[in-house]
């Protein structure tokens, strides 16, 4: 069965609608990832009922990996570079047969080559994309083989350099290291490691008598390996190769793309900075997966009024939207769901980005270049001469960029930005310090929101904390709400690589500019004075929005005290 016809057959079945279908196509274009993949994503069908309805199709009996307790005898019958190359897993031994889980049961080649290479009958099962992945990454250590590429490292003969006198190891000898195998082998593991633990970026270090690299995982730092010191000229080299960068230059920072296509053909950018530091160059790889990209509003985590008159504002024909939080908040996020959601055929979209994180498709997405006047403000400029419906700025630096904003928000426009505030109401001061006049804030800002990313308890090792209703009462949940709220923890496990923790979450502090607010701005009001009225009004803070998410059991109090002040 084609995979693009899984659609129209699941329609077909009445097990999504033919708007769901459509949903599902529209961000599969975007995150490049199998159709059925999506459509578990954005939850129009369960890992269940997709698993089921292919084994129905290929008339097959189906299984969800997830479900059943592998044995070890049957995984090690076929190994890990097999498994990926015909997409098939061993998962149970009976006898003088193997059940093998395929994602393409009538690949009869594949299961002529798996019953040779294992003397086993095999009897055929057919299970879906994401399952198959899980199971990977489950049932097969990959660890080891980043063990092993360190191994390979033992004899190899890698340059050592004093930090101040870099210009000492050739160019031509830099080359020649990073292109020998040990070298590429190591690269390559890392940034696939770090993709398949969910990182969001990878840190590479060099110090006077140490190297190491961290990944950031769930917005915190964890240590992932320590190669041998001498070896930091040749990995820094070969990511500056693969990034395009100029491996001649040591003494200036500089930043590139690396493209990685990887196993299922999925194509997954790093965006690449070097910088020189005392002992050498420190790359950071911020990791942008499509994949991952989630679009849907309703699973970012907004509550229900919250999406409600967030939704309102950016479906106004006019105005503008700020979305607000420091660096790593999940802001470019929010805006990307926002312009997703109203990326319509009669809606020309424009978007001053920098950097430009993601490619959305229908959109006039422009990368910022300061170097060559090319600002957010100059480009604001040039939006409004290509007219537009919906304009996208990156992020409002100075007066200017703000002032033009304003003005195409006050001239039929709809303005999204972000801004670094640390709540929403005082953002209204931080456009005012900007030199905003403060009717032009009133008359234009349709909402302002705040939001922080809170890491998730992982469910595998999830376990009841013991949290008194007086400690949740003082942290400003209502009494009644805190006397049925059981609390939890993550232990940790292997699935979360025993942080207790796993995926992340947005709290939002969402506050519409009511005319209660307007008239507040208009007398010069402090930020306290317009928080009071708008949480009068029924806006939840940054703190109570993370205290609900406590109540329905998907963070901890713990991380919530983390990510979010007291009001």
């Amino acid at each position: 069965m084609a995979n693009e016809r899984i659609g129209e057959q699941l329609v077909k079945n009445a097990l999504i609608s033919p708007e769901q279908l459509l949903d599902a196509q529209k961000a599969q274009k975007i995150s490049g990832t199998r159709l059925g993949s999506q459509l578990v994503k954005l939850g129009h069908i369960t890992e269940e009922q997709l698993v089921e309805f292919l084994g129905k199709q290929y008339r097959l009996p189906s299984v969800l990996l997830k479900n059943v307790n592998s044995s070890n005898d049957a995984i090690k019958l076929i190994p890990l570079n097999v498994v990926q190359k015909y997409n098939a897993i061993p998962f149970e031994r009976n006898g003088s047969t193997l059940k093998v889980a395929m994602t393409d049961p009538s690949n009869i080649f594949a299961v002529d080559d798996l019953k040779f290479l294992t003397g086993y009958s095999i009897e055929v099962y057919v299970t879906s994309e994401e399952s198959l992945k899980w199971a990977i990454d489950n049932f097969y250590d990959q660890s080891a083989s980043l063990d092993e590429a360190l191994g390979d490292m033992e004899d190899f003969p890698g340059s050592v350099e004093v930090a101040l006198e870099g210009d000492e190891v050739a160019v031509g000898d830099l080359e020649k290291e990073a292109d020998q195998a040990p070298v590429i082998k190591l690269v390559n593991l890392t940034l696939v490691d770090a993709i398949k633990k969910g990182a969001s970026d990878i840190h590479m270090e060099p110090y006077e008598k140490f190297m190491r690299i961290r990944f950031r995982l769930d917005g915190l730092l964890y240590e992932a390996m320590k190669p041998p010191v001498r070896l930091k000229n040749a990995l820094v080299s070969r990511i500056k190769i693969m990034a395009k960068l100029d491996i001649a230059e040591r003494r200036l920072p500089q930043d590139g793309r690396i493209k990685l296509r990887i196993q299922g053909g999925k194509e997954v950018e790093f965006r690449v900075s070097v910088m020189p530091t005392l002992y050498g160059e420190k790359v950071v790889m911020r990791i942008l997966d499509k994949s991952s990209l989630q679009l849907d509003m309703t699973k970012l985590g907004f509550e229900e009024d919250a999406l409600k008159n967030f939704k309102e504002a950016i479906y106004k024909p006019w105005g503008m939207v700020l979305v607000t939080g420091p660096t790593g908040s999940g802001k470019t996020t929010t805006l990307y769901s926002a312009i997703s959601e109203l990326n319509k055929i009669d809606c020309n979209i424009s978007t001053a980005e920098d950097p430009v994180e993601f490619n959305l498709a229908g959109v006039n997405q422009v990368q910022m270049h300061e170097e060559i006047g090319l600002t957010f403000a100059s480009a604001l400029r040039s939006f409004l001469r290509q007219d537009p419906d919906i304009i996208l700025v990156g992020e409002i630096r100075d007066f200017e960029t703000a002032e033009i904003g304003i003005k195409a928000a006050l001239t039929g426009h709809l303005v999204l930005s972000t801004l670094h505030t640390n709540d929403a109401p005082s953002t209204v001061n931080r456009l005012l310090n900007m030199g905003v006049e403060p009717f032009l804030v009133a008359s234009s800002v349709n909402l302002i929101v705040a939001q922080r990313l809170a890491r998730k308890v992982c469910p595998q090792c999830k376990t009841e904390d013991d949290i008194s209703v007086e400690t949740l009462v003082q942290m400003g949940m209502d009494e009644e709400l805190a006397g049925k709220t059981t609390c939890f923890r993550g232990t940790g496990c292997s699935m979360c690589g025993n942080t207790g923790y796993k995926g992340r979450i947005a709290l939002y502090e969402v506050m519409p500019v009511i005319e209660d607010i307007k008239e507040l701005i208009l007398m010069g009001a402090s930020a306290t004075e317009i928080k009071n009225t708008a949480m009068s009004q029924g806006m939840k803070s940054l703190r109570q929005s993370g205290l609900t998410k406590v109540a329905e059991g998907v963070t901890s109090v713990a991380e919530i005290l983390r990510t979010t002040m007291a009001d």
